[in-house]
């Protein structure tokens, strides 16, 4: 039955009108895509001018550059991640770093996460080194050989504490040098922050005999006993990357530390009868800076090693690199490293351990 000439006419229209629904309704579905899968699928970094936007744990960088995947002093690990790209002075921080580290007796760096090449949320492992000025360094030395890309992505974690004890360094893994490493860290001016696990931290407040007034620097936090963390400042002139507060005054052997020694920050939440299941939540680019969508859509560099560092503060399509290509609570975690100032007023202070 042949439909009315009036529907007929009226058929191309309707079709018209959802196509252009169904375009407008797009880019609000790709906003409501976990931000961690867009900057995840990006290989490159933003060609633009070197920015970092936003906070540590949520933002992005334009214009990252990438450490190459060996140097005189580091080599770099779980290159399949393509985590080793960072700001250049957060870059070139940790080439002056590895050298610093040699002459305190340290064989060599071996490099953890830095940043996706446009920074913003990982797909797993971290709520933080979104901006390109966070860094991990592994407390096991490097090898005294090149390690091949199967080594790098297998070469266990080693912890330095004793898990037979609560909250103990394991004296039998656990050096002079390692403690001249983190406080060689803490040194620089630049740096803000150094996170390393709470016994780590008691352990340094009772034998540290160098300058303490960097002890203030290092801060507990969960985890970060197989690897320490380096946070350095926002850049100056950095118009658009967010601040962390001050360290407080002193050197943080004090109730801020005791605090990680009572059984509150161990604590599982009890649940309420009430209570419904949460459903997952995930950043996306509607909880980022502005910014952030520009850096996401921009060009990308011709090639890697474009934007390879070389040294020297320097980039150089000559410079030889490459990359490649176990999830974490991190929102516990962040919350404690942003608020490391927020504690209780009134906590036992842990008794002394006698020197090991």
């Amino acid at each position: 039955m042949p439909l009315p000439s009036k529907l007929t006419r009226l058929i191309p229209c309707l079709m018209a009108a959802g196509l252009a629904l169904t375009a407008l309704a797009a880019p609000s579905a790709a906003e409501d895509r976990p931000a961690k899968e867009l900057f995840g699928a990006k290989r490159l970094p933003a060609k633009m001018a070197t920015n970092p936007y936003g906070s540590y744990a949520k933002g992005c960088i334009a214009g990252a550059v990438a450490i190459p995947t060996d140097g005189p002093a580091w080599q770099a690990m779980r290159l399949s991640r393509n985590r080793r790209w960072g700001h250049p002075q957060m870059i070139a921080l940790l080439e002056q770093f590895s050298q610093d580290a040699q002459k305190l007796g340290w064989p060599g760096l071996l490099l953890g996460d830095i940043s996706q090449p446009r920074g913003g949320p990982m797909l797993n492992g971290h709520a933080s080194h979104q901006v390109g000025l966070d860094a991990d360094i592994w407390f096991t030395p490097m090898p005294d050989h090149r390690l091949s890309a199967e080594e790098r992505e297998k070469l266990p974690f080693t912890s330095m504490l004793d898990k037979s004890k609560f909250l103990t360094v394991d004296s039998r893994r656990w050096t002079s040098t390692h403690a001249k490493l983190v406080m060689k860290a803490a040194s620089y001016p630049q740096v803000e922050r150094v996170f390393v696990n709470p016994a780590i931290k008691k352990k340094l407040c009772d034998t540290w005999q160098g300058d303490r007034s960097l002890l203030g620097k290092v801060r507990p936090i969960y985890g970060h006993d197989e690897h320490f963390h380096i946070r350095i400042k926002c850049p100056e002139g950095a118009a658009g990357c967010k601040p962390q507060a001050r360290v407080p005054a002193g050197d943080g052997c004090d109730a801020s530390l005791a605090w990680w020694f009572t059984k509150e920050p161990w604590s599982k939440p009890k649940p309420k009868k009430d209570d419904k299941p949460v459903k997952p939540w995930y950043l996306t680019m509607a909880n980022l800076p502005k910014a952030c969508g520009t850096v996401l859509a921009s060009a990308s560099p011709a090639s890697e090693q474009e934007v390879t560092y070389q040294g020297n503060g320097g980039v150089s399509s000559t410079a030889l690199a490459f990359s490649g290509g176990g999830d974490t609570p991190a929102n516990s975690i962040e919350s404690v490293i942003a608020n490391d100032t927020a504690l209780p007023a009134i906590v036992p202070i842990p008794i002394p351990r006698p020197f090991q």
